[in-house]
């Protein structure tokens, strides 16, 4: 397996990335993910970006983005002081059962 893989559940990333960026051993990165100590998010590029996806690690107050093509090749990777973002309220008024 590459660095980055797709399966239909989604993105498969090699520990051993993730743990370098964290310093962090590549044995606990899957523990700490489903604790949630590691978050992740995933973006899908548009227009001139489609065919892209931009990954990105939270842990620590750290981040790691990995900018990964259709084939999984990481095109770019940074890592840089960020904290997870947290999930706001959602106002529920602004939602319709019309239809």
């Amino acid at each position: 397996m590459g660095a980055v893989s797709f399966t239909t559940e989604g993105f498969v990333v090699d520990a051993e990335i993730v743990g370098t960026a964290f310093d962090l051993p590549p044995a606990e990165i899957p523990a700490r993910l489903r604790a949630g100590e590691i978050t992740s998010r995933c973006e899908t590029g548009v227009d001139e970006d489609a065919g892209r996806w931009r990954l990105t690690f939270f842990h620590g107050g750290r981040a790691l983005r990995l900018v990964v093509d259709q084939t999984g090749e990481v095109l770019s990777r940074a890592t840089f002081a960020a904290h997870a973002p947290k999930a706001g309220p959602i106002d529920l008024s602004t939602f319709s059962d019309e239809t």
